[in-house]
């Protein structure tokens, strides 16, 4: 059986599915053959009993059994002959006497001696029997009372062979359609199987390209009104090779970025590292201040290089990875972390914080980092002796600078990943800031702006959906 089952399953799903169609159709047609079959044969067995039954009606038949027994069978035949070939009395002692036209003698049963013994009136006892020449018979017995206070068994009987070869050929008809009507099915599942299939083939056809070729730009047609299991399978592929080549497309222009990005300060540092060697090279000492600016700067552009691979592995993260360290987190400590980091970076600046209580979904150290990311493009665009104002209630984070500000022209591109203003592009920095803070801000279920504030300078907005839950441990 698990044999059976396992040939079965390797088979192709047009074959299992033509196979089913099939068998669901057989044991349908032939249950609907076999019904049918049996009841022809229960109104051809009725016809036979009525017209038995009929033939035993009227005072003649009691008088034609008593000549009969009286005479056993050497009574002479006459208008009063009885209407059928098989016809006899029998007696209580089990005595056979034929009635007057009777041509041949039914088997007598054990069960027609028992109704005879009994005496049942009331019964007609019908059965299938044979003659003594094994001639196959639908008989009935019926037990007649006498003028001795005694019984006697009427036993009356027809042919069956008429009924039997009836049914011979309505059995062989009924196979034959049942056999059509299999065959058929199959070839109707198969049909079916072949139309239904065809989307299916289109897929498989469709990931074997992209499995050989790594084409994601393939896409299966889709009926707009079409809402059945293969048509969103089909919308489901292509959404999902959508995101693919969204997902490779991102990640292309983020090496190129990442290239463009990280030459600069490779070169520059391949240079100071060079007139460093050369100078030891060649024995000629480079003057103390000029050195000391050339080891100042390798290290600002070792640091910008961390910098900038720190905030690369930060958007290299999958989604995934971010959803496994989600947690509640109390927003207002992670401000106040961040606004430390800021005064320590920007000890001229005056940094004014009104931070009321919150609690959000998100993974802690990238919400720190993206408000710091926040705080610390305030503390780079304030002026000297300027100021910065916080303010965090019911899950709207505000942070004010009061410096140039960013033109409107420019608004829309300020969290594209590498983006840096014209103006900016002198000031330290990856231009991956912003971008790292659009998409933690995005994944804890809020969004971000920056726009020009009231006055100059620049307001940016987080907005973040409270927990639905706050930790146990706080009050």
């Amino acid at each position: 059986m698990n044999r059976l089952t396992a040939r079965f399953r390797s088979l192709p799903i047009r074959a299992r599915l033509s196979m089913l169609v099939a068998a669901a159709v057989a044991f349908a047609v032939a249950a609907v053959s076999v019904t049918c079959w049996f009841i022809v044969q229960g109104k051809l067995y009725d016809q036979l009993e009525s017209d038995l039954t009929k033939q035993q009606r009227g005072p003649a038949v009691y008088q034609i059994v008593s000549n009969a027994i009286a005479e056993c069978s050497e009574a002479p035949q006459d208008a009063n002959s009885f209407r059928t070939n098989y016809g006899q009395a029998v007696t209580l002692d089990g005595r056979i006497c034929l009635l007057p036209g009777a041509t041949g003698e039914v088997k007598v049963s054990q069960s027609d001696k028992n109704l005879i013994k009994a005496g049942d009136t009331r019964t007609l006892y019908f059965r299938n029997g044979t003659d003594n020449e094994g001639n196959a018979l639908r008989v009935m017995t019926q037990v007649l009372p006498t003028n001795t206070d005694t019984y006697v068994g009427l036993v009356t009987a027809v042919p069956l062979k008429g009924t039997q070869d009836t049914l011979k050929d309505l059995a062989l008809i009924l196979l034959l359609v049942s056999g059509v009507g299999v065959i058929g099915a199959g070839a109707a599942g198969l049909a079916v199987a072949r139309a239904g299939l065809r989307p299916v083939d289109k897929l498989t056809e469709a990931v074997e390209h992209v499995a050989r070729t790594e084409d994601l730009s393939v896409r299966i047609p889709v009926e707009e009104e079409s809402d059945d299991e293969i048509a969103r399978l089909s919308r489901s592929f292509n959404s999902m090779t959508s995101s693919l080549a969204s997902s490779r497309e991102l990640q292309q222009q983020l090496i190129a970025d990442a290239g463009h990005e990280l030459r600069t300060p490779l070169t520059s540092l391949r240079t100071n590292i060079e007139l460093l060697t050369r100078s030891e090279e060649t024995g000629r000492p480079i003057p103390t201040a000029d050195r000391k600016a050339l080891l100042a700067s390798v290290k600002a552009q070792v640091t910008e290089l961390a910098s900038l691979i720190g905030d690369l592995q930060e958007l290299s993260r999958s989604e995934g990875q971010h959803g496994e360290r989600v947690q509640i987190v109390a927003l207002q400590d992670t401000v106040e972390a961040a606004l430390r980091r800021a005064r320590l970076r920007g000890p001229e600046l005056t940094i004014t914080a009104d931070v009321q209580p919150w609690f959000v979904r998100a993974e802690p150290s990238a919400l720190e980092r993206a408000i710091v990311n926040i705080l610390d493009n305030a503390v780079k665009f304030s002026p000297e002796g300027g100021k910065i104002e916080v303010a965090l209630e019911r899950g709207v984070l505000t942070v004010r600078d009061h410096g140039p500000g960013i033109p409107e022209d420019e608004l829309p591109h300020v969290f594209d990943r590498f983006w840096r203003s014209p103006s900016a592009r002198a000031l330290p920095g990856s231009g991956l800031g912003l971008s790292i803070v659009a998409r933690t801000v995005r994944q804890a279920g809020g969004d971000v702006t920056l726009a020009r504030a009231n006055g100059g300078g620049t307001l940016a907005t987080v907005r973040l959906p409270g927990a639905p839950t706050t930790p146990p441990d706080i009050r």
